[in-house]
């Protein structure tokens, strides 16, 4: 089931009992009435609070955001860390060294994708894997049998700041600890507000960006929070929902679990081929991945009449040949973009196809390689520090 965030989805609601979710630690200073929270990794979070969700996209973009994130950290630690990673993940761990972070995939027997996230090496046999929507803990547990290994739910809740001000705002909140000096995929321990938290520069927005990882029950995140609005107001901070957060990781061609690729696909399908190292024996899904086509099925489209919508069709004449995962209206482009998934690989970029919609109707769209700008990663990175101007052109709704 994949966990969407299209507008439609705003209308779609039902209630449901509050004790069966994780509720954010973080929840007095973000209620508000018009709040629509939706459930990933069993927690919840704020997919809608009735804002303007373009002007955030723009505070994004042109000076910071904090968002209160559901993604879960799930601790493996003991003798036997490193052997179990090497056996649950599709990419080699035993050369991280401690502070760095790794995208890794786990793939189910028959080489789909089962998780994706960041692993964390904390200490020498201590790591974070912090994952996306899923049941990983439990997966992770099933497969620890003959490991010598704990895997623990830290109760680490995740606050994201991204946007082109969030160095200077870490930069207040730490007292100038966290600066230039800490690299992309970098992380360590600061004292933030006179409390210990992980920092990783790191983030779902392909924006230059923070992750702050509270430490459960020792974590006072009111003041936490209070802490990081004084550091960033002077900054133009902003507390945001997910929203923006979505618009500008589908532009910056980040997937999610679930939604953009399921345990049906393989990583080379979903265009993932560069993080599964084949040439580690053992792994997971390994003899099942052997001899597959390593070619990409999931592409970005781009459409200038109307936003595509998660479940359209791709058509190539008459001929359906793959259809969109996820679609947002892209406000620096000016035009609807999203993932479409197609059935075989093939050479689909560069090409003109149709895309019909849920209600029926038919638009033109470009099939194009992903993310649709910033290519280098030059602004994630760090490396690109401008702040980009506002279109006067308007966007699909």
């Amino acid at each position: 089931m994949g966990n969407f965030q299209e507008a439609s989805d705003l209308e779609s609601n039902v209630s449901i009992s509050s004790r069966r979710f994780e509720e954010s630690p973080f929840i007095e200073r973000t209620y508000c009435p018009g709040m629509i929270r939706g459930v990933y990794a069993g927690r919840y979070f704020p997919i809608s609070l009735g804002e303007d969700h373009i002007e955030k996209y723009w505070c994004l973009r042109q000076k910071a955001l904090i968002f209160d994130t559901p993604e879960k950290p799930i601790e493996i630690s003991g003798p036997d860390a490193v052997p179990f990673l090497e056996h649950v993940l599709a990419r080699s761990v035993a050369t991280m060294t401690e502070g760095r972070g790794y995208y890794a995939i786990a793939c189910t027997p028959q080489g789909g994708v089962f998780m994706d996230g960041v692993m964390f090496r904390l200490e020498e046999n201590r790591f974070w894997y912090v994952q996306a929507d899923g049941p990983f803990e439990s997966w992770l547990i099933a497969h620890s049998g003959g490991y010598d290994v704990t895997i623990s739910d830290p109760n680490s809740r995740v606050l994201q700041i991204q946007g082109p001000a969030s160095l200077e705002i870490m930069k207040a909140a730490s007292d100038g600890a966290v600066n230039e000096t800490l690299k992309y995929f970098r992380s360590d321990y600061f004292d933030i507000g006179g409390q210990q938290f992980y920092v990783s520069r790191t983030g779902f927005t392909n924006e230059l960006g923070y992750e702050i990882y509270c430490n459960g029950d020792e974590t006072d995140h009111l003041a936490l929070w209070d802490h990081l609005m004084t550091s960033g107001a002077p900054h133009g901070l902003e507390f945001s929902s997910t929203r923006a957060m979505i618009l500008r990781r589908i532009e910056g061609g980040i997937l999610g679990n679930l939604t953009d690729m399921t345990p049906d696909m393989t990583p080379f399908e979903a265009g993932l081929a560069s993080f599964i190292d084949m040439d580690k024996e053992g792994f997971i899904g390994r003899e099942a991945l052997v001899g597959k086509d390593t070619r990409s099925c999931l592409v970005g489209l781009t459409c200038e009449t109307e936003t595509p919508a998660s479940g359209a069709i791709v058509l190539d004449g008459d001929v359906a040949v793959g259809h969109v995962t996820a679609g947002i209206p892209s406000p620096t482009l000016g035009l609807g973009v999203g993932y479409v998934r197609f059935d075989a690989p093939g050479d689909w970029v560069g090409r003109s196809l149709t895309m019909r919609l849920p209600d029926g109707s038919t638009h033109d769209t470009q099939i194009v390689e992903v993310p649709f700008f910033d290519r280098e990663k030059a602004i994630v990175r760090g490396l690109d520090r401008s702040i980009p101007q506002r279109p006067t052109m308007g966007t699909p709704t």
